[in-house]
């Protein structure tokens, strides 16, 4: 991390955190929401599947974008925060403050996707 300064870093940092603040938060009050739905006919119960499904898969996405956050975390403990984690390259501060966080510089994200 050395291509990073200490405020960058706590920068950087403080953004996750507040993300994953927002996130739990957002999460918190989505499973607070019924998830069946008792009553009306076929077209009220359809879009209440639909609303159910979308919720879910919300929560899910979040579930995810969550434990990337704490892995980011991890990495800024540990020191190995903002290293490409395929070619060992710093990845630049400013794509690090556009997606906290990215694992992978622009060059093998782009090979990734390519690949997929």
């Amino acid at each position: 991390m050395e291509h990073l300064t200490k405020e960058q870093i706590e920068e950087l940092k403080n953004i996750l955190l507040k993300w994953k603040e927002e996130l739990l938060k957002d999460t918190q009050e989505s499973v607070g929401e019924p998830l069946s739905y008792e009553g009306g006919d076929e077209i009220d119960r359809a879009d209440a599947e639909a609303e159910r499904f979308l919720t879910l898969r919300t929560l899910d996405r979040e579930r995810k974008l969550l434990k990337k956050i704490e892995y980011s975390l991890t990495k800024i403990e540990y020191g190995t925060y903002g290293i490409c984690e395929i070619c060992s390259k710093e990845i630049p501060y400013e794509r690090l403050k556009a997606r906290p966080v990215a694992n992978l510089c622009i060059d093998c994200k782009e090979a990734q996707e390519e690949n997929e």
